[in-house]
């Protein structure tokens, strides 16, 4: 063989070869390259049920006349649920106390003073007995209805008003719905600041007297903060109770406007037991 045809196919044995290690490998299937997965996440873990639940509550069902609202919130999740007539507002009466007690506390705390043992004692009076004296000196000294404005403002209230000019605390109006969330801001803080949310949690659940009753004697021997308000609404004849209850994980209200027997006791033991009665309605089966 002539040296040149020798060199030629020398020369394309090796440019076959050079081809060859070029050429990519058939993908068979099953065989692909592999994508590594990122990590399913955990999934949440599953919530334990509240003690109560969203259930059907009827004037009838639980034996009273004239206005009914109520509402519960989650405050694990802040989901809401309520009467239809959730959004529908009322007088505070004295209800409105817890947040009086949280507005003087958290503002004492920013201004770097510490209240007295005697303002102490009087808050505490104006929870646990719902002592209007201590609640109009506390509704002076947060500015009237600028505190209601800081309420609305620092817990994110939707339908709550101060009272007109000239009028005192109780004639705040809120709703079911924003009372639950005003009961929130107080468990989680945002009303009373950290220093003073255990404090103010643990007067609302030493209540006594007149003022102990309601949602809480659902639960009994349960850890149940609460502030209720009553009294009689001479524009209209209506005997306006409130019921407001904070649990570890939930907040209930209820809002009554019952039409007066004129008769004070009757009235308020009547409004007391549909209270506990719509918490009963509401007792949630599965929960343990």
């Amino acid at each position: 063989m002539p040296i040149w045809a020798f060199v030629v196919l020398l020369l394309g044995v090796v440019a076959v070869a050079v081809g060859m290690k070029v050429v990519p490998t058939p993908v068979t299937e099953g065989q692909g390259p592999v994508v590594e997965e990122s990590p399913t996440p955990e999934p949440s873990p599953t919530l334990e049920p509240l003690p109560f639940r969203s259930a059907e509550v009827t004037v009838a069902g639980v034996d009273t006349k004239g206005f009914l609202s109520w509402a519960l919130l989650d405050q694990r999740t802040g989901e809401i649920v309520g009467s239809q007539n959730m959004d529908e507002p009322t007088t505070t009466m004295s209800m409105i106390k817890a947040w009086l007690a949280a507005d003087y506390l958290r503002r004492a705390t920013e201004s770097g003073k510490a209240p007295s043992e005697s303002r102490l004692r009087d808050l505490e009076a104006m929870i646990r007995d719902s002592d209007n004296a201590a609640a109009d000196r506390t509704w002076r000294e947060n500015g009237g209805a600028e505190s209601i404005k800081r309420l609305v403002s620092i817990c994110e209230l939707t339908d709550t008003k101060p009272p007109a000019r000239g009028y005192g605390f109780g004639y705040t109006t809120i709703t079911a719905r924003d009372a639950v969330r005003m009961g929130r801001c107080i468990a989680d803080g945002r009303a009373a600041g950290p220093k003073w949310t255990p404090i103010l949690l643990d007067w609302m659940r030493g209540v006594r007297g007149l003022g102990d009753f309601g949602i809480g004697k659902a639960l009994p021997g349960a850890p149940v903060a609460v502030k209720n308000g009553w009294d009689i609404w001479h524009e209209d004849h209506t005997y306006r109770t409130n019921c407001l209850a904070i649990g570890e994980t939930w907040v209930m209200a209820v809002l009554l406007q019952y039409p007066s027997s004129g008769n004070d006791a009757n009235d308020l033991a009547h409004n007391g037991k549909v209270c506990q009665n719509v918490a009963t309605l509401l007792l949630n089966p599965e929960a343990s």
